[in-house]
């Protein structure tokens, strides 16, 4: 299958979820077949989520969500070393960041340190 193939099987099968939202859907998909980033912006109710949900779902990739807010820390964000008692090492217990396709909610919201 090549990558025009991939891209209408994705655009068909994203039709089923999304409604009008072709062009972002569009957007999305070329991000992901060139490894970059999308920033998505509107108003409430206009299936930002949704798109980028159903994105992950149909590539099987993994999807996280973080609701930034004025106390979020960046360790939310990218995970943090915590201690194991049985084995008495630290591990990485890994954030939200290290999903396939992340939706970062409010941005705006998190401090500077948060942002950067």
């Amino acid at each position: 299958m090549n990558v025009q193939q991939s891209y209408q099987a994705l655009s068909a099968e994203s039709k089923k979820a999304l409604v009008g939202q072709d062009e972002i859907f569009a957007q999305m998909v070329i991000a992901l077949f060139v490894r970059g980033h999308v920033l998505l912006e509107g108003v409430p109710g206009t299936a930002k989520t949704l798109a980028a949900k159903t994105l992950a779902h149909l590539v099987r990739a993994e999807f996280k969500r973080v609701q930034f807010t004025p106390d979020l820390m960046p360790s939310d964000i990218v995970g943090t070393q915590v201690f194991d008692v049985n084995s008495s090492k630290f591990f990485l217990k890994r954030g939200p960041v290290f999903a396939n396709v992340v939706l970062a909610d409010e941005i705006n919201r998190a401090p500077a340190k948060t942002q950067a």
